[in-house]
């Protein structure tokens, strides 16, 4: 990380160039940014959930460097906003719905914008870990792999450690013993095998989702059957995966290309 910058999170720093809006639906959050590499194409395709643990406050300009970096890697970018916890029709299963026609959106531009639908992969943070997991079991779209950067993929474990307020409470609008059926059908680690590749990442220093939860799911994917491995990126916190001045993200990058050559 460059001199200067260290002291800074990448939550702090001013917002990267915002990428070209594009509507995939009618509500005000239902729109995602393409940023576009140089070059005619057609462009291989991450697709990009930004966290913040479904909730409004946080939205995609969080994630803006991120993107910024993978499309300047040659990539075209499908960076997805959606409606959040505070958002009118946020949470289950607004939130899940809107991911699922975000993506399928990708089809619709595809042509006009010389994207490559056959070398596309979906990543996603923290709560757009979990939400990237459970789009990939959706098959909404053809992918090559998803790479999840400290997902939420255990939505139980969430409400037993009572991550971020018990936030998961809110999402899924109870408890387990509550509504069972909507932790059966949003966890990650409840809905293996996925069928793709997976590509975990999670920084062994992680103080918001905790390493153990990714360990625990890629076990979990690993004896359904899944292809799921764990990196753990040594020093690295939270948002360290998502920052394009550290080495963690060189090795996020470094995943997601593998997936699309």
């Amino acid at each position: 990380m460059p001199v200067g910058l260290a002291a800074q999170s990448i939550l702090e720093i001013p917002a990267a160039p915002p990428g070209l809006h594009i509507q995939y639906g009618n509500d005000e959050f239902q729109f995602g940014e393409l940023h576009l590499p140089e070059g005619k194409g057609p462009h291989p395709v991450a697709m990009v959930i930004h966290g913040g643990y479904w909730r409004a406050r946080y939205d995609l300009r969080h994630i803006g460097h991120f993107c910024t970096a993978l499309a300047k890697s040659g990539m075209a970018v499908w960076s997805l906003e959606y409606r959040r916890l505070g958002n009118a029709g946020g949470g289950f299963p607004g939130t899940l719905e809107d991911v699922r026609a975000g993506a399928a959106h990708l089809e619709k531009i595809a042509k006009e914008r010389s994207l490559d639908m056959k070398r596309v992969v979906a990543t996603g943070h923290s709560a757009g870990g979990q939400l990237v997991l459970w789009l990939a079991k959706q098959k909404a779209m053809l992918l090559r792999g998803v790479v999840p950067l400290a997902p939420v993929a255990d939505l139980r474990r969430a409400w037993e450690l009572k991550l971020s307020s018990n936030v998961v409470v809110d999402f899924l609008g109870g408890s387990p013993g509550e509504v069972p059926e909507r932790y059966r059908a949003a966890s990650p680690i409840e809905i293996v095998p996925l069928g793709l590749r997976q590509r975990v990442m999670h920084g062994d220093r992680d103080e918001v989702v905790p390493v153990a939860m990714s360990r625990g799911y890629v076990a979990a994917a690993r004896k359904s059957g899944d292809d799921c491995t764990l990196a753990e990126p040594e020093g690295a916190g939270h948002f360290e995966l998502i920052d394009p001045r550290t080495a963690a993200w060189g090795q996020v990058r470094d995943a997601i290309w593998k997936l699309v050559e």
